[in-house]
């Protein structure tokens, strides 16, 4: 049998399509039902790269005894958690005050209004693990809400009420003072593991806006240690297995705390940050390891993750044929069969041996520097890496040939916004016309899939569909980020004014005109329980923090100081949990440097040949407070940063800016190099 989730486009809800439970995607077509049949909800909420996910729906939702229990008492909602932010949010904040924890798969309770009354993550098909089965779960809900209808009706009051205030706040400082971002740095300090890198315990998690901020803190500061953190963090992330040695990419995170073994999961939004971040590391320290692993991050995803349109992919997931990182592991046999003489070197340099790092398996890590190897070995460094090279490709191309992890080939706003940046930066700082290409021919898929006729942004799109579903806070703001990087990579204004645009529209219908920042759904978006606001940095920035950062990036290009002002305004209310918890507001710290630090604008006027020579000097180095503009000048009227700056003597000239109150204009690099300065 089919259920009513034939027609959705989200390669998630499309495995379960087959289940015998009666599911429904989240609509007004399921609610009504609920309230005609006075039935609750069971809502399920996860996403395709979900290895729970995927257990819980082959033990319980692929079962036919469970499924007539869902069927007979509930009306059975499941939803994908990429494509609705919005109620993953709402009832995350439920399942988080009810169990005091939470996770995906998601299981709530909800009465027919959608009010949570029990809820839970992952529960098995038999009891086990302490928790009961989820046929128990299943058969004593059902009885609640037969028998006790009015307690139930009575505590989903209560927790409603609990998420309606999870929004609300008391962090506000009258001013940011760099007192914050020393407090910052001396948290994650103590945080710091100084044996394998990274902050805290396993599981451990790349934090790229975290690693960010100690970059930033290093240029504005000084302080080494920052720098140490950083740095060491992204060596040992690099060197593990959570880093695919093989294809490249980083998965979504470790379980142990040594970035062996990772969650297999490759996640588009990590390795967008992630790239940008071993970016930033080498333009900064210069160390060519760092440039390495970003090009092979984003070339993994040129060559895996990219949709021939121009989109990009959401996520591989962690398993094939059943099995958690089948697909991803190697024996000892397999590396001699395939790689021959370079068998041994191969095998010291990534920590293979026959009885394997991994329930039995080898998961590739570096495990001793190539150097040594081969000067132990005799072998020219040059000759060692060439030979090296060749071994990864001979294991790639024969990794190719095993079955797959499952491809979530939805193209989500948002994530794309990310990616978008990551190679729009890459494309400057590292010359590379592939990357400029790929995050331009993103830039123009989303302009001509991901908006509905009246110019709102929408959500989700894949193949063979339509794009759908109204745009949240992050998919303005990570896209206008990933458009301001692309102008200040291409220079076409039509991106900026895109940005701007979409910007406008974030102050228009998101603002949280009580409170300051901004709410996660449009004015207009469906009435749900609660309308969400994050704060917090998770996985992905917050888009209240990403939002403040790129207003404060369009006000240094614009001069428009209410942008500055909405966002300054929105980084004060969180001034103390930044510096309490900077883990989990990284991206806030960020957007606090650019408030405090010392930012430039800086305009190049002239053809493209003339400020060649000027625009190199801009872009040499890390200068995460710079914003840059090019173009025409005078003419130039639709950035307002190049408006009325004429050329010096027919010469490529540059503007050095400070909120608008410039420098004398120079046509000279080393004129513009000392104007520069540091950042």
């Amino acid at each position: 049998m089919t259920n009513h989730l034939s027609k959705e486009s989200s390669p998630y809800l499309l495995q379960h399509v087959d289940n015998p439970v009666d599911w429904h995607p989240w609509g007004e077509d399921a609610l009504g039902l609920a309230k005609k049949e006075n039935k609750p909800i069971l809502l399920s909420i996860g996403y395709a790269a979900c290895h729970w996910c995927h257990v819980m729906a082959h033990e319980s939702f692929e079962d036919d005894e469970t499924a007539v229990l869902m069927n007979e008492h509930f009306v059975n909602i499941k939803v994908d958690r990429e494509e609705r932010p919005d109620l993953d949010s709402i009832y995350m904040s439920a399942v988080t005050a009810m169990t005091g924890s939470g996770g995906w798969p998601m299981t709530v309770f909800l009465t027919p209004e959608g009010r949570p009354f029990y809820s839970g993550t992952y529960f098995p098909k038999e009891p086990r693990y302490g928790m009961p089965s989820f046929r128990q779960i299943l058969t004593g809900v059902a009885d609640a809400w037969e028998n006790q209808y009015d307690k139930v009706q009575e505590g989903a009051e209560q927790i409603t009420q609990h998420v309606q205030q999870t929004s609300a706040v008391n962090a506000h400082v009258d001013a940011l003072d760099t007192n914050i971002l020393t407090s910052a740095v001396s948290d994650l300090k103590q945080r710091f593991d100084r044996t394998w890198g990274g902050f805290g315990q396993a599981p451990k998690f790349p934090q790229p806006m975290g690693i960010e901020f100690l970059l930033r803190e290093n240029l504005r500061s000084g302080n080494d240690e920052a720098l140490a953190m950083a740095e060491f963090t992204l060596l040992r992330m690099a060197q593990g297995g959570i880093y695919d040695q093989i294809g490249g990419g980083f998965a979504r995170y470790s379980v142990d705390d040594q970035w062996l073994v990772p969650h297999f999961e490759k996640m588009l939004y990590d390795n967008a940050q992630l790239a940008r971040v071993y970016l930033h590391a080498w333009q900064h320290t210069g160390n060519p390891f760092y440039r390495r692993v970003a090009e092979e991050t984003l070339d993994y995803v040129c060559l895996e993750m990219r949709h021939e349109a121009g989109g990009f992919y959401s996520s591989l997931d962690a398993d094939s044929e059943g099995v958690e990182g089948k697909f991803y592991v190697w024996s000892a046999e397999e590396i001699r069969d395939i790689l021959g003489d370079d068998a041994s070197l191969f095998m010291q340099l990534y920590d293979v041996s026959d009885g394997g790092n991994w329930e039995g398996h080898n998961i590739l890590r570096l495990s001793i520097r190539a150097t040594d190897i081969a000067a132990q070995s005799g072998i020219g460094e040059e000759e060692f890496e060439s030979r090296m090279a060749s071994a990864r490709q001979k294991l790639y191309d024969v990794r190719a040939k095993r079955v797959w992890p499952g491809l979530d080939d939805k193209v989500l706003t948002a994530w794309n916004g990310l990616m978008m940046a990551a190679f729009a930066e890459a494309a400057q700082a590292l010359d590379r016309t592939d990357y400029r290409d790929a995050a331009t021919g993103n830039a123009e898929f989303l302009y001509a899939t991901m908006r509905a006729k009246d110019g709102r942004l929408l959500r989700t799109w894949k193949a063979g569909s339509q794009a759908k579903y109204n745009a949240y806070l992050e998919d303005y703001a990570f896209l206008t980020e990933g458009l301001l990087a692309l102008y200040q990579t291409t220079f076409d204004r039509r991106w900026f004014q895109w940005a701007r645009e979409l910007a406008d529209t974030m102050l228009a219908h998101f603002p949280d005109a009580e409170n300051g920042g901004f709410f996660d759904t449009r004015d207009d978006h469906e009435q749900l329980i609660h309308r969400p606001k994050d704060l917090q940095d998770n996985a992905i920035p917050s888009g209240n923090a990403m939002a403040a950062h790129v207003l404060l990036k369009l006000s240094l290009l614009s001069g428009e100081p209410a942008y500055w002002d909405t966002a300054e305004r929105a980084t004060r209310n969180i001034g103390t949990l930044m510096a309490q918890y900077p883990s989990g507001f990284g991206e806030w710290l960020n957007a606090a440097s650019l408030i405090m630090g010392e930012s430039r604008e800086v305009a190049l006027v002239g053809n493209e040949k003339q400020i060649a020579p000027l625009l190199d000097v801009v872009r040499t180095g890390y200068r995460p407070l710079l914003v840059v503009a090019a173009g025409a000048g005078v003419e130039d009227e639709s950035i307002p940063l190049l408006a009325n700056r004429p050329q010096m003597n027919g010469s490529g000239t540059a503007y050095v800016c400070k909120r608008f109150v410039c420098e004398s204009p120079v046509t000279d690099v080393d004129a513009l190099a000392a104007q520069l300065g540091r950042d």
